[in-house]
């Protein structure tokens, strides 16, 4: 949900962005990376025999460490993507497909990103069985859970490793460790928890990741997908056929600017992410308190200490969604998540942590990040707090 006030001369007044979860803006440092490889430095990367392809297939190789180094594995486990919506389609549809005709069971949870949802239903209509665990009020899938619903053929786990509209982090360290001493494949959708939480695979047992550049203040457009390299291999089969580029998984000529954007993102990411993610903790934690403790049926949504350090989701009783337009203007934040709160229909996740439909309805997503002040979100509970007292004056009219 966007609102933008107007000025008194008429001119339109840029809102306060706190959507930062939908996505982020571009970083000058990665714009000025990327530019060479948008002018000069036009080359195609798999063109070896002159200058123009040597330097774009450098450029393409030091985004690969840059990312890996990041999250604690090899470059040659990285590959490159269009998003995190294509590494989880490549990742979950690439190892059905491998797997069938073969018996194949597949689990997921029911708070997962449409990316992983739909996808999933894909894959039950090419043949796979799939299992979609239902979530605790807060958001979690328990170790627990995962092992009841395993059976002899299940080929593969896929849980978000934070969740897009309330936060809530899976406990993927304690799921990963029981599915690698059973031999079952875990990926894990870490597009919101890149560059905010630590992820060093070298410790965590997860054997595909999917990354997304825009949403750690690279370019969109842009993704990854990490692939474990171990005996035997995982196999994948690709999505799209044509040429050689990333060892035939993933053909077509590689978008050199937006690697070198998404690899000089990750690095940048994560330099900053102790001192940013705890400067956005302090931030959520006061806006949290306050509106909780102000705001009569006002719903904390989401695990309360195991979240994203930038998200604040809310949910309030006994208030239409309609007075958000009018209440929050001048914040641009979203209802649920910006990918699905075009349609009309209220969040699937707000839904699947047990909110009657009133209260999915009546739900905004806070997301914080680096242009986030002090006064931002004084700002944002301020205007709140006072959507709420205006909304309980008219309902007592």
């Amino acid at each position: 949900m966007t609102t933008t006030p107007t000025t008194l001369n008429g001119s339109m007044e840029k809102p306060i962005y706190l959507d930062y979860n939908a996505t982020t803006p571009l970083d000058p440092e990665v714009l000025s990376e990327m530019l060479p490889f948008l002018k000069e430095e036009f080359g195609n990367a798999s063109s070896s025999s002159h200058p123009y392809g040597w330097a774009a297939n450098m450029a393409v190789k030091k985004a690969r460490k840059q990312v890996a180094d990041a999250i604690g594995c090899e470059p040659k486990e990285i590959i490159w993507t269009s998003g995190a919506t294509e590494s989880n389609n490549m990742a979950i549809i690439g190892l059905v497909r491998s797997f069938l005709p073969e018996k194949t069971h597949i689990i997921t949870a029911n708070t997962e990103h449409k990316a992983v949802l739909q996808v999933f239903e894909m894959a039950e209509e090419l043949g796979a069985e799939i299992t979609v665990l239902p979530v605790n009020e807060q958001g979690q899938v328990s170790v627990e859970q995962v092992v009841a619903a395993l059976k002899p053929h299940t080929r593969l786990v896929s849980l978000m490793m934070a969740n897009n509209e309330i936060g809530t982090l899976h406990p993927i360290f304690e799921i990963g460790k029981m599915l690698q001493e059973k031999n079952i494949l875990f990926h894990t959708d870490a597009a919101q928890a890149l560059g905010k939480i630590p992820i060093d695979l070298k410790t965590l047992p997860v054997d595909m990741l999917s990354m997304s550049g825009h949403k750690i203040y690279g370019p969109k457009g842009v993704g990854a997908l990490y692939i474990r390299k171990q005996n035997p291999p995982i196999t994948l089969k690709p999505l799209i056929c044509g040429g050689e580029q990333e060892g035939g998984l993933r053909p077509g000529t590689l978008n050199v600017p937006g690697i070198v954007g998404i690899g000089t993102a990750v690095d940048i990411a994560s330099k900053k992410m102790t001192e940013e993610s705890t400067r956005l903790t302090k931030l959520r934690d006061q806006l949290i308190t306050r509106v909780l403790k102000n705001c009569r049926g006002a719903i904390l949504n989401g695990h309360p200490t195991e979240r994203l350090p930038n998200n604040a989701s809310f949910s309030f009783e006994g208030l239409s969604a309609d007075v958000f337009a009018l209440g929050l203007s001048g914040l641009a934040l979203s209802s649920g998540s910006a990918c699905t709160s075009a349609s009309g229909k209220p969040s699937h996740v707000i839904t699947a942590i047990g909110r009657p439909e009133c209260l999915a309805r009546a739900t905004i997503r806070v997301g914080l990040g680096r242009m986030t002040t002090d006064k931002d979100i004084e700002t944002a509970g301020d205007k709140i707090l006072a959507m709420i007292e205006k909304n309980s004056k008219i309902s007592n009219i």
